[in-house]
């Protein structure tokens, strides 16, 4: 769940960890789901499994959220079964395909009752497109907010303060939402952006046919307890 006191510069976005900022290009990011380190420990374990000597390996994906006082952590989780040799671009078409299937199902988890009550994070206007930043940033394009023209403090807090909280705007897929400065257009609506190239250039694995990927029936939920304690559902 963003907030406004978490907008930082544009200028940072490059270096920091957390916060949000405004980009001319892909609207709202969040840095936290923009790192792209679950994308890095992804890759690691898919390498690991195709070093070993196993005809198939198991690689596991989650999103999740924690509680208020951090009780209790929550999400969805799911578990692919990979026969080994597979190359290193289809490697990487993998990990796209299974982070965009557990963070379409964690934002709908977020989106339903209960969660809802508790925030409006889900499928908030920054999340996915925030998500595949990451995955692109870890695996291609590290610099890449150099391309996407973040703005100042100042004028992200313009159009937070013009258009509202980002969470009150749903955007069901990884594509960007924009919102126009409000000064220069002050009739403007928030509007559906494009996906730079460098952004749409791996497709997500999709060929389940051939038995070289296979899937669980669902992906799961997860929930941890403060005492390290893990239940899948």
């Amino acid at each position: 769940m963003s907030k406004r006191s978490e907008i930082i510069d544009g200028r940072r976005a490059s270096t920091e960890r957390y916060g949000i900022v405004y980009t001319e290009v892909l609207g709202w990011i969040d840095l936290g789901h923009a790192q792209g380190t679950d994308i890095k420990y992804l890759l690691r374990n898919i390498s690991r499994g195709e070093l070993s000597k196993k005809e198939y390996y198991d690689i596991t994906y989650s999103q999740g959220m924690t509680s208020p006082g951090s009780v209790f952590r929550t999400g969805k989780f799911t578990t692919w079964r990979i026969k080994r040799g597979r190359p290193h671009w289809e490697q990487i078409s993998i990990a796209l395909a299974m982070m965009m299937s557990v963070a379409r199902d964690f934002e709908g988890f977020q989106n339903s009752f209960p969660n809802n009550i508790i925030t409006d994070s889900g499928f908030s206007g920054e999340d996915l497109v925030s998500d595949l930043l990451g995955f692109y940033r870890s695996t291609s394009v590290p610099d890449a907010f150099q391309m996407l023209r973040p703005v100042s403090k100042e004028e992200a807090l313009k159009r937070w303060d013009f258009y509202g909280n980002i969470g009150a705007f749903k955007v069901k897929n990884f594509t960007p939402l924009l919102f126009p400065d409000p000064e220069r257009f002050p009739n403007a609506r928030p509007r559906n952006g494009i996906l730079p190239p460098f952004m749409k250039s791996v497709v997500p694995y999709n060929d389940f046919l051939s038995g070289n990927v296979i899937l669980p029936p669902r992906n799961r939920t997860f929930m941890t307890t403060g005492s390290n304690g893990r239940m899948g559902l």
